[in-house]
C-alpha cells in the first residue's frame, strides 16, 4: 500500500503542465485576495475540518467573512488560530453518529455543504468501520437537505473531495493502460476508502443527478497531494490529464482549499462547475527554449 501514489490516499485523512488539454479554468494572473469576492456572507456546513486539506478549506472560508458550521470529533484539533472565531460554530461529535433531528439542524440555513472527510491512515481506519464515510456522509446530508424543501431560487451547493483516481464516466474516463486497469480493480478489493471515494462521486453523478430541486454538487478532484505554505498557480480541467496512476501530476492541499472555497464563493465558477467532476493541478511551467 505505501508503494501507491498519494492520491489514492486523498480522501484518508503552460497552463496544462503536459497534460492533455488546455485547462478551463487557470489559476494565476489575478489576486487571491479573499476581498475580491463581492457575495454576501454564506453559512456553510464543513465535514473535515480538522483534516489536512479541511483546516485550510475552514481558514479560507472564515478569511473570506462567512460562517462556518463545523463538526469534528475532537474540537482542540482545529487551527488554533480559528478556534475562538465569532463566525465559527462546533459540533463535537462523529458526523455519522449524529441524529437525522441534529443533522436536519446543522443543515438548516446552510447555502453549502464542503466534505473534506477521510479515513484515517491506520489498520482500522482503512479496514474498519465505517467503510462509507463519505458516502453515507453525502447521503443523509441530502436527505436532510431535501426533507426541508428546496427549489431553483435557493438550492444547496455540496462540495466533495475527491481525487483523480475516481473516473468520471460522463467524461467517458477509463484506465491509460491494460496494467492500470488491473491495478485499479485491485484497489476496490483492497482499499475500501477508494471504494467509498468511488460510490461517494458516483452518488452525486447518477442519484443526485444534474436536476435535483434541492441539490447542486460538484466533485473537486485533485492529484497526488503536497502540503505547501501559499496558494500557488494551479489548473482546474474537465478530465484527468495524468494517469491517476503512473502520472506525474500533483496538487498542494492549500490549492485545492482554495478551488473548493471559489466554488462555494464564486457565482461564475460555481455555474461553470456545478454537476462536474473538474481535476485539479498545481501548474507546471515549462522550461524556456534554448
Amino acid at each position: 500500500v505505501t508503494l501507491l501514489p498519494g492520491r489514492f490516499f486523498n480522501s484518508l485523512n503552460s497552463c496544462s503542465g503536459g497534460g492533455t488539454e488546455d485547462p478551463l479554468f487557470c489559476l494565476g494572473s489575478f489576486s487571491c485576495a479573499p476581498d475580491r469576492l463581492v457575495m454576501a456572507p454564506m453559512t456553510i456546513l464543513l465535514l473535515g475540518a480538522t483534516g489536512a486539506t479541511g483546516r485550510l478549506l475552514l481558514q479560507q472560508l472564515l478569511e473570506r467573512g462567512h460562517h462556518v458550521r463545523a463538526v469534528v470529533r475532537a474540537a482542540e484539533r482545529l487551527p488554533e488560530a480559528v478556534r475562538e472565531h465569532e463566525n465559527l460554530a462546533v459540533t463535537e461529535a462523529a458526523f455519522l453518529d449524529l441524529s437525522d433531528e441534529q443533522i436536519a439542524a446543522l443543515t438548516s440555513g446552510c447555502d453549502a455543504v464542503a466534505s473534506c472527510l477521510g479515513h484515517n491512515l491506520s489498520f482500522s481506519g482503512i479496514w474498519g468501520e465505517p467503510r462509507r464515510l463519505c458516502l453515507d456522509s453525502a447521503r443523509r446530508v441530502c436527505e436532510a437537505v431535501k426533507a426541508q424543501g428546496g427549489g431553483a431560487a435557493k438550492k444547496v451547493k455540496y462540495v466533495l473531495m475527491g481525487t483523480v483516481g475516481v473516473f468520471n464516466e460522463d467524461e467517458a474516463e477509463a484506465p491509460f493502460s491494460t496494467a492500470e486497469s488491473w491495478i485499479m480493480a485491485t484497489l476496490r478489493l483492497a482499499l475500501p476508502p477508494h471504494v467509498d471515494n468511488e460510490e461517494a462521486a458516483e452518488y452525486f453523478r447518477s442519484t443526485i443527478g444534474q436536476d435535483d430541486a434541492s441539490v447542486e454538487w460538484a466533485v473537486a478532484r485533485p492529484d497526488d497531494l503536497k502540503d505547501v505554505d501559499e496558494v500557488t498557480p494551479y489548473d482546474v480541467f474537465q478530465k484527468q490529464q495524468y494517469s491517476p496512476i503512473f502520472g506525474e501530476g500533483t496538487t498542494s492541499r492549500i490549492n485545492v482549499a482554495h478551488f473548493m472555497a471559489e466554488l462555494i464563493t464564486d457565482g461564475d465558477k460555481w455555474n461553470t462547475w456545478k454537476g462536474k467532476m473538474p481535476t485539479i493541478y498545481d501548474r507546471v511551467e515549462k522550461a524556456a527554449d534554448a
